[in-house]
Formats: structure tokens, C-alpha cells, sequence
């Protein structure tokens, strides 16, 4: 539990890249921090002082997404180097066929020693029946609370440390495997460490398996806040909210009053729980120093997903706002560009082609996403045009629960665009994110054009009204088998999931809602 050390020696990059014979290692880190934080203004609310070594020898990119802002999902396409209709990992239980392969496998086939700690999921997530079955129902005409409202915790005292006990753990291990192991190989090494933080922590009063909307720290990493420089986001009023945002927050617990003091404490929270993550990145780079492999090693941090942590009143992911789906990637390393800012589009799909292109192994066809080693080699001054095949624009996707239609944003120049289910039954929403960061105004209705050409160009790219469609027929299917498996037990065990509090008042209306949803054929 010592503190992380900041006070780094400073590394020298210069004549470790391509003339090496060692082929660069990389280790992959990823946590769920919000992508915002690793660059200004951002990251002056809160101390990330190994973030910032990152960015100060490598790489960031500014405009990093998550393919769909859930962690399965997520997982699955930055394993597999595949947009989320062609995994077909809809929610948190459905992930990538266990046998698929990976580029870590591809790696390990051509040589690599692999190493895995810490949170994987990419199979398939560790959640509850309650939010499975909440996924599946969530076209049912029924609006009903699934989350514990969010709330803050603060436990220990200045000299608390260790909060999130099992990412420390994870951490020490591949610390441990960093000294005993990997500094004695032979072979070139790609290490990956998952962790779970800054993620919410369980709530036990909020009923069945939880849920986890526990803003969780100690005063040692609040002390790391600017309390000063936290932004209270603006809120739309209730009518004026999107139906797909309405549900979100309704689902979240998030429509009841908040004061500004308990918004401010959860965002101080969360920043504080992404110090605590940052410093685990700092006991992976203090170990390579440590060991003379800092210099021949390429490090990558980024997330699975974001943190609303109160923004667009919700806290958690799900959402494509850019607190949810904009993710942090950093990269540094031999042959690495030090001090650059990317501003380009990417996501995790190109974590696949960038982790074999680091390796010198052909990339598989029809992977969807683009090897990053050009910008990262500094090759990306030219902001007004891609980088060799690299289209202009990014996708994510999301099908999972706390949202009520399956959701599609296509992020291209300053353009966001959001369409759902099958672009006719719920409106589309169009942010301009250079004269509106903050997402306030969608602006879908003002620039029809626009919103005619993105859309296009998005179904040029899937065609999301068939692929929405088959997510329904999917939930259906699911749902029915799971009623079918509890037999006399369905009416007590669908009321006491986690919308207990809700389903209680009114079981019956509840259960005929799903029973008329179940009846209704396509």
C-alpha cells in the first residue's frame, strides 16, 4: 500500500525502435476512465501523473471511442478487431465464441510469451439475472427502476491506499510477472492487465445482486481532486429529454432531485477512483523501469467505456454522450512519437491491427478496424485527410440494457450522429461537438441534409435497421426460454429482480405489459 512513485526517471526513446532486434513488447492496460480526463481541461481536476508521463514520452489520441459502451461488447471488439453486429455481442452475457481468435493468440502463435490479469469478459460479463433480463425486456411498454440511486462512500482514512483491493492485487501480479518473468525471456512479451476501477461499486441496499452506482474512495485519493474545477453539467429538463435519454435516467434512478453538492461529490468520487487507477498504471511503468525494459517495452492504456458520472442526468455508461463512449489511448514506446496529440477519429476495433503491425504479423482481411503505427510513428500531421485506408469516421453500437432501442453513432469531423432502432420509430439526434461539446442541442431537426448523408453514409456501413430487428427477435427468444425454465416460479422470481421496489406495486401490470410484448409478432 506505499504510495506510487511519480518521481520517475525520465526515459530516453531515441534509437529504440526500428534498427532493435528485440521486437517491442507491449503491454495493454484497460480500465474504464473517462477519455476526457487525458487531455486539457480535462485533466485538471484531478492528479493523473502517470497519465501525463504517458502523454509527455508517447502518444494520445483526442478523439478515441469505444465500439459499443458496455464492457462485454466492448471487449469483444477490441479482441477480435469487429464491429459489434458482426460479433454479435449484444449485451453483457453474449460475447465472442470462446474459441475466436484473438490477436494476443496470433501473437502467441508467432512467438509472443502471453500473459493475462485481472478483468477479461470478453466471452462473456460476471452480471446478474436482473440485469440479463432487463436487457431482453427493455422493448416491453413498462418503465421501472433497475439501478440503486447513485451515491458516494467515503471509507478509510488519508493513509487508505488500497481501495479497490482486487485490481491491486491483478496489478501486483503482473508487476511480479514484469520482475520474475518477463525480464528474464528470451522471447519477445505482450502482457495485458484488466481492472475494473474507476467503475461504480455494488450498492447492497439497492436489492437483488445490487447493481453498482457506489461512488467508492478514500480521503487519500480525494485529496488528488480539484474540487474547484469540477464542472456541474447542465441539465435538459425532464420533457424537453430525448425518450431514449428519459428511459436511460428513469432506469438509472436518475429523475429524482439531486443538489449541486451531490453531483459535485459523485464526479469528485469518480476522479478520485481515476487516480487511484492511475497509479496502478504507474506500478506497471515503475516495474518496466525498474527492470531496463522501459525503453524497449510500447504501453497502451485505454477503456472499455467511459462515466457519465452524472452528466445527461445518468451516471454509468450505455450511452453514446461522450463521457460514456469517448475512451482514453495512450501509447508510448520505441518508435513511438513523444509529446503528440492525434486528433483523428479511432476506436478499439484498431487495437487488433495496431497490436499485430507492432509485431510484424499480417493482419486477417475484414477486420474493421486500422493499424494506428502510422500516427504513431508521428505520421498524422495532416489532420484534414486519413491516414492511408483509414476511413474519416468512427462507429459504436449499442444493444444492451437501461436503453430502449438499439443505437448507432457514426462520429465524423465535428458531426455526432445518433440513430435508433430502425431510424423511423425514434428520432435521430445530431451533435455539433466544435460548437457544442457539451451536447445540449441536438440540432437533427435545424440541418436535415446533414442528418440525410450521415445516415446514409452510417448504412453504407451496417444496415441497422436489420440488425436492430434481430436484436429484438434475440431478446424475444432469450426472454421466453429463461420464463420457460422457471416454470411455477417465473411470477415470484421476475418480481423480486432488481426493480422490485417498482414491479411490487403493480406485479400484474407489469407481467401482462411483457405477456402483450411477447404476443406481438413482428
Amino acid at each position: 500500500g506505499e504510495e506510487a512513485n511519480p518521481h520517475l526517471s525520465t526515459p530516453s526513446f531515441q534509437g529504440a525502435g526500428e534498427g532493435n532486434e528485440v521486437s517491442p513488447q507491449p503491454p495493454l492496460l484497460q480500465s474504464k476512465l473517462d477519455g476526457r480526463l487525458t487531455f486539457y481541461p480535462g485533466n485538471q481536476t484531478v492528479d493523473l501523473p502517470f497519465i501525463n508521463f504517458m502523454k509527455r514520452y508517447g502518444t494520445v489520441f483526442l478523439n478515441a471511442y469505444t465500439n459499443s459502451p458496455i464492457c462485454c461488447p466492448s471487449r469483444a471488439a477490441m479482441w477480435s478487431g469487429l464491429f459489434t453486429h458482426l460479433t454479435e455481442s449484444w449485451n453483457n452475457f453474449k460475447g465472442l465464441d470462446p474459441d475466436h481468435v484473438t490477436w494476443m493468440d496470433l501473437m502467441e502463435k508467432h512467438g509472443y510469451r502471453t500473459q493475462k490479469f485481472g478483468k477479461l469478459d470478453y466471452t462473456s460479463g460476471h452480471h446478474s439475472v436482473s440485469n440479463r433480463v432487463e436487457a431482453w425486456t427493455r422493448d416491453v411498454e413498462f418503465l421501472l427502476r433497475q439501478e440503486g440511486r447513485p451515491m458516494v462512500n467515503l471509507t478509510g482514512d488519508k493513509t487508505r491506499v488500497r481501495v479497490m483491493e482486487v485490481d491491486w492485487r491483478n496489478t501486483d501480479k503482473a508487476v511480479n510477472w514484469i520482475k520474475e518473468e518477463a525480464v528474464n525471456l528470451t522471447q519477445p512479451f505482450v502482457l495485458y492487465l484488466g481492472l475494473n476501477l474507476p467503475h461504480p461499486y455494488p450498492s447492497p441496499y439497492a436489492g437483488e445482486n445490487f447493481g453498482s452506482s457506489t461512488f467508492l474512495t478514500s480521503p487519500y485519493w480525494l485529496e488528488k481532486v480539484t474540487y474547484e474545477a469540477i464542472k456541474i453539467p447542465k441539465w435538459s429538463s425532464l420533457a424537453e429529454m430525448h425518450p431514449v435519454d428519459y428511459y436511460s435516467s428513469y432506469t438509472k434512478n436518475c429523475t429524482g432531485e439531486f443538489t449541486k453538492q451531490e453531483v459535485r461529490n459523485i464526479r469528485a468520487f469518480y476522479y478520485a477512483m481515476c487516480a487511484e487507477t492511475d497509479a496502478m498504471l504507474g506500478e506497471v511503468i515503475s516495474a518496466l523501469e525498474d527492470t531496463g525494459l522501459l525503453k524497449k517495452t510500447i504501453i497502451i492504456f485505454t477503456a472499455d467505456h467511459g462515466e457519465l458520472a452524472m452528466e445527461h442526468r445518468q451516471f454509468y455508461k450505455m450511452s453514446m454522450y461522450e463521457g460514456s463512449s469517448h475512451v482514453p489511448l495512450l501509447v508510448m514506446g520505441p518508435g513511438i512519437r513523444e509529446q503528440q496529440q492525434v486528433p483523428h477519429v479511432v476506436s478499439l476495433v484498431d487495437i487488433y491491427p495496431t497490436m499485430l503491425d507492432i509485431a510484424r504479423i499480417p493482419a486477417p482481411r475484414n477486420l474493421s478496424g486500422y493499424s494506428l503505427m502510422p500516427m504513431l510513428r508521428g505520421k498524422a500531421e495532416d489532420e484534414g485527410s486519413p491516414v492511408g485506408s483509414r476511413p474519416s469516421w468512427v462507429m459504436s453500437e449499442f444493444h444492451g440494457c437501461n436503453v430502449n432501442a438499439s443505437t448507432y453513432m457514426l462520429r465524423t469531423g465535428k458531426w455526432k450522429y445518433i440513430a435508433y432502432s430502425d431510424g423511423r420509430s425514434v428520432l435521430p439526434q445530431l451533435f455539433d461537438l466544435s460548437e457544442d461539446p457539451d451536447e445540449l442541442t441536438n440540432v437533427a431537426m435545424k440541418f436535415p441534409i446533414i442528418v440525410h448523408s450521415l445516415d446514409k453514409m452510417l448504412r453504407s456501413i451496417v444496415n441497422y435497421p436489420k440488425v436492430s430487428s434481430s436484436v429484438q427477435e434475440y431478446n424475444k427468444r432469450q426472454f421466453l426460454s429463461w420464463k420457460q425454465s422457471l416454470g411455477q416460479n417465473y411470477s415470484n422470481v421476475i418480481a423480486n429482480l432488481r426493480w422490485h421496489q417498482d414491479w411490487l406495486k403493480e406485479p400484474k401490470k407489469y407481467e401482462n405489459a411483457i405477456d402483450k410484448w411477447l404476443s406481438q409478432s413482428k
